[in-house]
């Protein structure tokens, strides 16, 4: 089989439309389906696995940074979500409203959380009173509402899941600490978890999160060049505790008000995961988060022995904590070839009646679909290896294409020039801070102010917009 041949025709082509691309694979490596609540989707059973992958790995990296997990009601009253005036207004349009319980009438109505800083902050202010209640290191796995009028499987939806990481602190520097650490978390989690490579980076005041300091998000360019938040983390300061009543009593008796956090990633990773990687065949997964890391494909498997190799490869891997699977279905090896690829598993084994006389099989990889023989002795450590390398061929295919889709512009012109020859992607250029000039740059080139990296770069000493002293480089771009 060529290493470039098409194996499965049923997915569109991603050059001629990368939108139906996304879907086709959505649906074909059965990651959701459709509902009769527009909007909502069941994520099913291969797509859930990979859901189940990144909350277990992210998880883990919450408690091993002091953080609890707890579950707070999905019901928010509306009175407690009117208690804080950014915060309320920033989501109004997308709240989802239950006005009756059976068949009475409320006497408030109940909003279907769309995030829960409000019920955090209701929360706190019965429980802590003293500086040894602080701080409280909180995090919830939960579903949340959102009623967007466009959507698309993971990227938007009405209902999607998530984590919400809720933080509170005795002092300032102890909450932008937290913010900063867990956006760190969030980056290190993308790119070697994900294979992902991220720009971190603060969002300016017109895009920070509603009730927020500040904001700090973490980028990723899609295969087309559009870009993808892929994870949040907001310094609240003392505003929320402020307008919820939130006080506490320092070591020297004094009434003090504490700071807060909030940050989270979603479901919508898996979307980030499929257009940064994936091709024409379907899914490319990460070996970390993949349900099925490895697939053993016995090839002439009526033959005397192949089977049962194929089943001694199978425990020896499945006992070195490898996600394996061991297909002895009757379809043929071309048919599972196909499958597994557009279903993404990082490597694939066969094994036949030559392989084991001359003891090896015969590996390949997903993500470019390289053959290597690898020895039956030793066989797990050299297919641990292999999925790493796998990990490092993503991640190197990704930040190529970042690079590539990468420009430098100091005009507006240039950026119009670049998007018009090269397409999209991310532009970085410089900007006065001004609100006007932000806006004049998405109206006049398409792209947005996506984040204020936290690495920054001076390309040039004007703004992009305005020609004015400039005060930040931003990185712009299209976004999903």
């Amino acid at each position: 089989m060529a290493k470039n041949e098409k194996l499965v025709s049923s997915i569109t082509s991603m050059d001629t439309d990368f939108a139906q691309w996304y879907t086709d694979i959505c649906k074909k490596a059965e990651l959701i389906e459709y509902t009769s609540v527009k909007g909502c989707m069941v994520i099913r059973p291969y797509g859930y696995a990979i859901w189940e992958n990144i909350q277990h790995i992210l998880d883990t990296m919450f408690k091993e940074t002091g953080h609890e997990n707890v579950c707070l009601p999905m019901f928010i009253p509306e009175s407690l979500l009117n208690k804080e005036k950014d915060h309320v207004e920033g989501f109004a349009p997308e709240v989802a409203w239950v006005t009756y319980g059976g068949k009475e009438k409320l006497e408030e109505r109940l909003c279907v959380r769309p995030t829960s800083e409000t019920l955090f902050c209701e929360h706190y202010a019965n429980i802590i009173h003293s500086y040894r209640d602080l701080p409280k290191l909180y995090n919830q796995w939960v579903s949340v509402v959102r009623w967007e009028k466009t959507t698309r499987p993971f990227l938007r939806s009405r209902e999607f899941l998530w984590q919400e990481g809720h933080t509170i602190h005795a002092t300032a520097e102890e909450a932008i600490i937290e913010t900063e650490q867990m956006l760190n978390i969030y980056a290190d989690f993308c790119e070697k978890a994900l294979a992902m490579p991220v720009i971190k980076g603060k969002k300016t005041e017109s895009d920070k999160f509603a009730g927020a300091v500040s904001t700090y998000a973490i980028e990723a360019l899609m295969h087309d060049g559009k870009a993808l938040q892929a994870g949040t983390s907001h310094y609240f300061g003392d505003g929320f505790a402020k307008a919820f009543d939130i006080t506490y009593t320092d070591k020297n008796n004094t009434i003090q008000i504490p700071h807060q956090t909030s940050w989270g990633v979603t479901t919508r990773l898996i979307g980030a995961i499929i257009m940064t990687h994936g091709d024409d065949n379907g899914l490319v997964l990460p070996p970390a988060v993949a349900p099925i890391q490895v697939v053993i494909v016995p090839v002439a498997q009526h033959k005397e022995g192949v089977l049962e190799k194929a089943n001694e490869i199978y425990n020896t891997l499945k006992a070195a904590g490898i996600r394996v699977k061991l297909d002895d279905s009757d379809n043929s090896p071309g048919w599972k070839y196909s499958e597994y690829e557009m279903r993404g598993v990082p490597v694939r084994l066969e094994i036949g009646p030559r392989d084991i006389e001359e003891n090896h099989c015969v590996a390949v990889s997903r993500h470019n679909r390289e053959k290597v023989f690898l020895s039956l002795d030793n066989l797990a450590e050299s297919v641990k290896e292999r999925l790493q390398a796998v990990h490092d061929g993503m991640y190197a295919k990704a930040l190529a294409n970042r690079e590539e889709k990468t420009y430098s512009c100091t005009s507006m012109e240039e950026i119009k020039e670049m998007l018009a020859t090269k397409g999209d992607g991310f532009v970085k250029a410089m900007w006065c801070g001004d609100e006007e000039c932000e806006d004049k740059v998405k109206a006049e080139t398409g792209v947005g102010s996506r984040c204020i990296p936290l690495e920054h770069e001076d390309i040039s000493d004007k703004c992009v917009c305005c020609g004015k002293p400039a005060k930040h480089m931003v990185v712009w771009g299209k976004a999903y």
